[in-house]
């Protein structure tokens, strides 16, 4: 379990910016169930959920990086969850998974050429003897513009993709799981976004040279 609560090059919760944000949303005499609940919530809705500002660089996907910013998207945010959890004490890991949506916004899909996500995140978080996984990408604003229920944590069980929206029509069908992780995979993820975006990679439009050279090194 120690690994599960050590700082990390991504989960970096020894630098400052990320502790003082956890300190804020959790309490000493809260149970752990109670500040993982509370992180959760801080995260899900501090930051709205913005998949268009892709900074993929490994600096760019710290959490130290991240807790200064208004928004991210389902990766940075479960990084972000990950490592406040562990400032606190509790526990955390990340998970991965391909899924389509199947009510994606033509924005997205014209900038993806396809309705997969690949590498879709979620931050896992060991309570009461058991992981649990949660998925605080979809801020609460944008679940109600899209007609989803947006999902809730209650520090007992887990809050995962929402497969349908609110008329019962299918939302999200999960197509892989990469497994678990003690820290963010960098290489295997933007491996497999280049094998499934390489239109995106090729582009000054969407990442950095600099960025286009490390994946090709």
């Amino acid at each position: 379990m120690k690994e599960y609560l050590e700082p990390t090059e991504f989960l970096d919760f020894d630098q400052p910016e990320v502790r003082e944000f956890a300190r804020r949303n959790s309490e000493a005499d809260k149970t752990a169930a109670e500040n993982a609940v509370s992180l959760y919530y801080a995260v899900r809705d501090g930051f709205t959920y913005n998949p268009y500002n892709l900074d993929l660089r490994r600096e760019g996907l710290k959490a130290s990086n991240l807790v200064g910013r208004k928004s991210g998207y389902c990766i940075e945010k479960a990084i972000l969850l990950a490592a406040a959890a562990r400032s606190v004490g509790i526990p955390s890991r990340l998970s991965f998974y391909n899924v389509k949506n199947h009510i994606a916004t033509e924005r997205i899909e014209k900038i993806l050429g396809t309705n997969v996500l690949v590498f879709h995140g979620a931050a896992e978080m060991f309570l009461d003897g058991k992981w649990l996984k949660t998925t605080p990408a979809f801020n609460k604003r944008l679940c109600e513009k899209l007609n989803v229920a947006p999902l809730e944590f209650n520090g007992t069980a887990d809050s995962i993709f929402q497969q349908y929206d609110e008329s019962g029509a299918v939302f999200m069908d999960y197509l892989h799981e990469y497994g678990d992780f003690a820290d963010f995979p960098y290489e295997l993820a933007l491996g497999e976004m280049w094998r499934h975006y390489p239109h995106i990679f090729e582009s000054e439009k969407y990442t950095k040279v600099p960025l286009v050279y490390e994946l090709r090194s």
